[in-house]
């Protein structure tokens, strides 16, 4: 069986779609049609169901996938590990939550670019966990970072760390409450107060009610900005109550910029995953940079 068929049939899988295939290939739209008609002749199966938007893969689809992608990408590698040494670095394509990634994997990652770095350069988009999949199942990233495990054999997650939410707000919000209510903290006693938060739908404040109050938060959002650090500096101003990562708020907290409304015995936790396509570790670049914030993530708090 051809290589390069088997190659682009695994492109036409993670991309989803014929047209996406053919621009990471680098072949035009009707070369790889051709070359996935010429396979499923081979094979006198068909591969893909077409659809008005993109290809679904059938079950001998599928099963082909899982068996030959790791394999074609460790023949990638070895390659690619025929190359001079000191040419150019090698590329890491990261993917992840804008927040996440630039105040923690970003900053854990940056170490591998020095003189030591053997190479690795950095190369960081922000998406939200649905993008950042797509994007490393079509191949335009190496790893992603995302609070969503996959589902499937292709893309392989790694638990990273846990992250702690919190429920702040500025400190003037709390001479609003007398001691006694602050200890009985509970969901209607913050009915009244403004909220800030990155989307309408209120995602940060509704699962901390969930899991805290066994509720729904009553207001709606005052506030609402696509990024956690807006979301703090808002809350710190006095816009209203937000919830967010310890990591992200414990400066402002030590500060006394904002203060923590509730302390439940069981904080709310959110997990990260570390994601990769199934068999691209064995790439050295992506080998390292996986094992670095793994390290990394053990001492974060």
């Amino acid at each position: 069986m051809d290589v390069a068929l088997l190659r682009t049939f695994v492109t036409v899988h993670r991309a989803g779609s014929f047209t996406r295939a053919a621009a990471l290939l680098g072949l035009s739209q009707p070369a790889v049609t051709s070359q996935i008609r010429t396979l499923e002749r081979q094979l006198g199966r068909p591969l893909f169901l077409r659809r008005a938007r993109g290809v679904t893969p059938t079950t001998i689809g599928d099963e082909l996938a899982h068996k030959a992608a790791p394999h074609l990408d460790a023949l990638v590698e070895i390659a690619e590990a025929e190359l001079d040494e000191h040419a150019t670095p090698r590329t890491l394509h990261l993917a992840g939550p804008p927040e996440f990634t630039a105040e923690r994997a970003l900053p854990a990652l940056a170490e591998l670019t020095g003189d030591d770095g053997q190479g690795l350069a950095l190369r960081a988009s922000f998406g939200n966990a649905d993008e950042a999949l797509e994007g490393l199942a079509a191949g335009h990233h190496d790893l992603a970072i995302t609070t969503a495990r996959p589902r499937g054999a292709l893309l392989t997650a790694t638990p990273l760390c846990d992250e702690e939410h919190v429920l702040v707000a500025s400190p003037r919000w709390t001479s609003c409450l007398d001691p006694g209510e602050l200890r009985r903290m509970s969901a209607r006693v913050l009915e009244d107060f403004p909220v800030v938060e990155v989307h309408e739908s209120l995602p940060f404040v509704a699962r901390y009610w969930a899991s805290v109050f066994d509720s729904r938060p009553a207001a709606s959002g005052t506030v609402v900005v696509p990024d956690l650090r807006a979301v703090l500096a808002c809350a710190a101003t006095g816009a209203g109550l937000a919830v967010l990562p310890r990591y992200l708020c414990a400066p402002a907290l030590e500060r006394g910029d904002v203060v923590a409304l509730h302390e439940p015995a069981v904080p709310p936790l959110r997990t990260y995953f570390l994601v990769v396509r199934t068999g691209t570790m064995a790439m050295p670049h992506i080998a390292r940079a996986h094992e670095w914030l793994l390290r990394a993530a053990a001492h974060w708090s």
